[in-house]
């Protein structure tokens, strides 16, 4: 948005963000100079008539003054952008949809390269990372998902599924330890014409008590779990609809082809 685009709506919100911590308009004018000296940047200042226009909803704020208002008023600055229609929760998911046409590197920065996700201590013994499961099942006990692990997948909006390190049915198509992006709209299993075993629909089932991810095929009232033939697994027969039902199809993957620890030697 330019600065001179009105957003009422955005105003009354960071008037209700202000008025939550109790500061004047004078009060913010104040923290936002004492900001702007720290930063040695005026475009980190709020005048008390800025303010007073933002809050009208005049016009948006610069990217500067919005942080300056994120540091005052103690919220994050994603909740504040969230007031003008900027979700940042869905740049991953925009960064896919809008596919570029060139092979490139994604994240090179070097703390994305060392970051690292830790489970509490509590859910390490919980968590079956063997078994084939659905995320969200997972992780319920953490109040959360590992988001800088699944950054670039729209965790809000969608359902997710985990592999599980034992779970070889799909390999090497989708290999052990994969996470899965699923499309619960896609429940019903038809008969289509698929020249590989890329164009196949895979899908991720809920069974009696586990989870499987495979090809599948309907025989009247019997569901067949269909493995990958270089997996050297056997087909899996199960009543449908009475001890499994489908939970989607598998629409995306995110897998490692190289196990860690492996030496190119």
């Amino acid at each position: 948005m330019s600065a001179s685009t009105p957003s009422p709506e955005a105003g009354k919100q960071l008037r209700d963000a202000r008025l939550h911590v109790r500061l004047s308009i004078r009060d913010v004018e104040r923290l936002s100079r004492q900001l702007a000296q720290q930063k040695k940047s005026q475009d980190f200042y709020i005048s008390h008539a800025w303010l007073t226009e933002i809050e009208n909803g005049a016009f948006t704020p610069s990217i500067y003054k919005l942080y300056s208002l994120s540091v005052i008023y103690k919220r994050r600055l994603d909740e504040i952008l969230a007031f003008f229609g900027v979700n940042l929760g869905e740049i991953g998911h925009e960064q896919i949809s809008l596919a570029l046409p060139r092979t490139h590197v994604i994240g090179n920065r070097a703390e994305d390269s060392t970051r690292s996700i830790e489970l509490p201590p509590e859910l390490k013994d919980k968590i079956q990372l063997e078994e084939t499961n659905l995320v969200s099942k997972m992780f319920n006990q953490w109040g959360g998902l590992p988001i800088s692990l699944l950054s670039h997948m729209e965790v809000r909006h969608s359902v997710y599924g985990y592999v599980g390190m034992e779970d070889f049915t799909l390999f090497p198509l989708i290999r052990p330890g994969s996470f899965v992006q699923i499309d619960p709209t896609q429940k019903r299993i038809t008969r289509t014409n698929w020249s590989n075993e890329f164009d196949r629909p895979i899908y991720f089932v809920e069974l009696r008590d586990s989870y499987a991810c495979s090809w599948c095929e309907l025989s009247e009232n019997r569901l067949l779990l269909v493995p990958h033939p270089q997996s050297r697994r056997e087909v899996r027969e199960v009543r449908f609809p009475s001890d499994a039902g489908i939970v989607g199809r598998v629409t995306a993957v995110s897998m490692r082809i190289v196990g860690q620890g492996s030496s190119t030697r």
